[in-house]
């Protein structure tokens, strides 16, 4: 569960309580298995210095940045992802808004202005790839050193795997991508989910029997279209369903939307913001040849979606 007095510090915040801390530095997209024993790392060297422990990142996310042109799949928004740093035991989390100043930090200044300066960081701990500064020329190897020189000890975590299978953000959204769902969730330690604000649709889903709360997602989402088991939370509850992502081929092939429709539940969710976690991938979209026979396979995705449901347990990210 999040910690209650999770604190997060922005550019320009004044970020007192946080100075001292043993910061895990990176962009923690997903807040991964990798990520947390990241994480880990850096908790276990706080407690031992009797030092807050936090998480540093940046929004948006480096990539963003330098090629705003390109649609960017990202796991968590910003949102999120604080959601779930807040559910690992950090104290914390620094948000640096990565900009052109920042970005033309060189290696050494990042160290110098923002670790040691700003923050007077008690240690770091950093993934074996990560890269900083100006041209990524900061490298773990630059960090050890550099924090051997201001005093501060670095820890470098090791790319974690499973069966063999490197864990990190990437193949996570190519997981995603080809709607393997279950080996996402393997990766990230928890369902996958998305948060957005109930929009009203063209009420379709309503004359066939199965109202739908529908949902724009980010326009860079990479899941896969197609039918999904779904867990849905709001207002502190929690709700079994099954949910469509895609382009409604047999209606009008139009704007990409996440329509899910909720097992045992009448309430109006227009306006309300809801997590919707993705348990199991059906079946791709199809074209029907009737109305009927669209019905009739909603009917079996929604017996399917509670078969799967039933065997996920409660299965559900932590936030």
């Amino acid at each position: 569960m999040p910690t209650k007095n999770f604190l997060i510090v922005r550019a320009g915040g004044g970020g007192e309580a946080l100075r001292g801390a043993v910061v895990a530095i990176g962009n923690f997209d997903g807040v991964h298995r990798g990520h947390r024993a990241l994480i880990g790392v850096a908790l276990d060297r706080a407690r031992r210095l009797g030092r807050p422990a936090a998480a540093l990142t940046f929004e948006p996310h480096p990539r963003a940045f330098f090629h705003p042109e390109e649609p960017l799949f990202r796991l968590t928004d910003e949102t999120a992802k604080l959601r779930l740093l807040a559910s690992t035991g950090l104290d914390g989390a620094i948000v640096l808004t990565f900009d052109a100043a920042l970005a033309r930090l060189t290696a050494e200044e990042f160290v110098r202005r923002i670790l040691v300066e700003r923050f007077a960081v008690s240690g770091a701990a950093i993934g074996f790839n990560f890269h900083f500064g100006m041209s990524r020329a900061g490298s773990p190897d630059f960090l050890v050193a550099e924090g051997s020189k201001c005093g501060f000890a670095v820890d470098v975590a090791p790319l974690l795997r499973d069966q063999g299978r490197p864990i990190s953000s990437g193949p996570i959204r190519d997981a995603l991508a080809a709607g393997r769902v279950d080996e996402a969730a393997e990766f990230l330690g928890y369902p996958w989910f998305v948060t957005a604000a109930v929009i009203h649709g063209d009420r379709r889903g309503r004359e066939l029997g199965f109202p739908t709360a529908n949902l724009r997602l980010d326009a860079g989402c990479g899941l896969r279209h197609g039918i999904y088991a779904v867990r849905v939370g709001f207002a502190g509850r929690r709700y079994d369903g099954v949910a469509s992502f895609g382009r409604r081929p047999m209606f009008d092939h139009g704007a990409v939307l996440l329509e899910v429709f909720l097992f045992d539940f009448a309430a109006d969710l227009y306006g309300q913001k809801i997590d919707v976690a993705f348990i199991a991938w059906l079946r791709d979209e199809e074209n029907f040849a009737s109305v009927d026979d669209l019905v009739r396979h909603m009917r079996m995705d929604a017996r399917c979606a509670r078969e799967a449901l039933a065997r996920a347990g409660e299965a559900f990210p932590p936030i």
